[in-house]
């Protein structure tokens, strides 16, 4: 079992692929400055020591060191050693929706990131529950199967957002049915769904899957995020808001919480039904009922004791940084003079 003490400095780790695009500007630029100078071949005999290879090199060299750096810091840790434990508490199912309404700004800064500041919330306070995610927009994906492990939860949780889910639209059912195939019956555990979304569903029958849950003993709690008056929703282009999506007849779209199509989920599920708002996501609420349930006591493997790792890490990024400072922008004289593919004319 693999997890990081620090997985903030991973955000670091973002700087990869820049920097590897801004490498690759920089080299296209030199590129094009020598060819006005002249042809290739010429320009190589008139700066014959300058090596175009070398700098190649030396970037992978610290790229490569750079990544493993970031990695060691973050403080990778390995489990060593695992315990049978006896748990008692049910397995949580997370429904979260990421359909583009989802970025509606009547819950400020939007209504999903307020959904995952709750779920984030929610991970911080539990104990003995097992948890999973599923996204879900015109599909539905696992995002994390169930776990225990409320670190790995939280990282995989500030991965999500609308561009996770290629296929764009509101498929709760098709989510609550994934939600039902990840659940393991074998546990004995208390199954419930939390569906968090604003109830626009446009793709299938959410309402006979929650029945179809209800059915198997799974509890589907919904809360609902929006406001019934509704908010425009934004368009992005590289972050910056650009927007709002439009209808066919060039009208602003107007996306409203749903709370008819929310409730009727809740009750199908046999669940309660929360409308979020800014000082409370409702949450707490649903907790409570989770409580009320009865808890079984199912056996479950923990890692114990965790190993820090960082030092390889570290290690070989130092290794790496020490090699690239010692490697020469300029070819190396003796090996020009061994001439090893040079064919020998008889």
């Amino acid at each position: 079992m693999l997890r990081f003490a620090h997985t903030e400095f991973l955000w670091g780790l973002a700087f990869v692929p820049l920097l590897i695009i801004l490498f690759l500007m920089v080299r296209r630029w030199k590129r094009k400055a020598l060819a006005a100078f002249g042809d290739k071949e010429v320009i190589r005999r008139v700066i014959p020591e300058v090596s175009f290879s070398r700098p190649v090199l030396k970037f992978i060299f610290f790229i490569i060191a750079y990544a493993l750096l970031i990695i060691g810091v973050a403080g990778p840790q390995i489990g060593t050693k695992t315990e049978d434990t006896k748990t008692s508490g049910a397995d949580l199912m997370i429904l979260l929706d990421v359909s583009n309404s989802m970025l509606s700004k009547d819950f400020a800064p939007n209504r999903l990131e307020n959904a995952k500041l709750a779920i984030d919330q929610l991970i911080s306070n539990l104990k003995d529950n097992r948890i999973g995610i599923i996204v879900f927009a015109g599909e539905a994906y696992v995002q994390l199967p169930s776990t225990t492990d409320y670190s790995a939860a939280k990282l995989f949780l500030n991965t999500i957002n609308t561009g996770i889910v290629p296929v764009q639209g509101t498929a709760i059912g098709s989510a609550i049915d994934m939600g039902m195939k990840s659940f393991d019956f074998n546990n004995g555990a208390s199954k419930v769904m939390i569906l968090m979304t604003d109830g626009e569903n446009h793709e299938d029958d959410a309402v006979k899957a929650a029945e179809n849950a209800h059915d198997k003993n799974v509890a589907i709690h919904v809360i609902g995020f929006g406001s019934p008056q509704g908010s425009p929703i934004p368009i992005y282009e590289n972050g910056k808001e650009v927007g709002f999506h439009t209808d066919s007849a060039g009208h602003t779209v107007i996306s409203k919480l749903n709370e008819d199509m929310c409730k009727e989920i809740a009750t199908a599920g046999h669940g309660v039904y929360i409308r979020a708002t800014n000082a409370n996501s409702g949450l707490g609420i649903v907790m409570d009922q989770v409580n009320k349930m009865k808890q079984k006591t199912y056996s479950s493997k923990q890692f114990k004791d965790f190993e820090e790792r960082f030092q390889f890490f570290l290690a070989v990024a130092f290794i790496l940084l020490v090699a690239e400072f010692f490697i020469s922008g300029r070819k190396s004289q003796r090996l020009s003079r061994l001439k090893l593919f040079e064919v020998k004319k008889s």
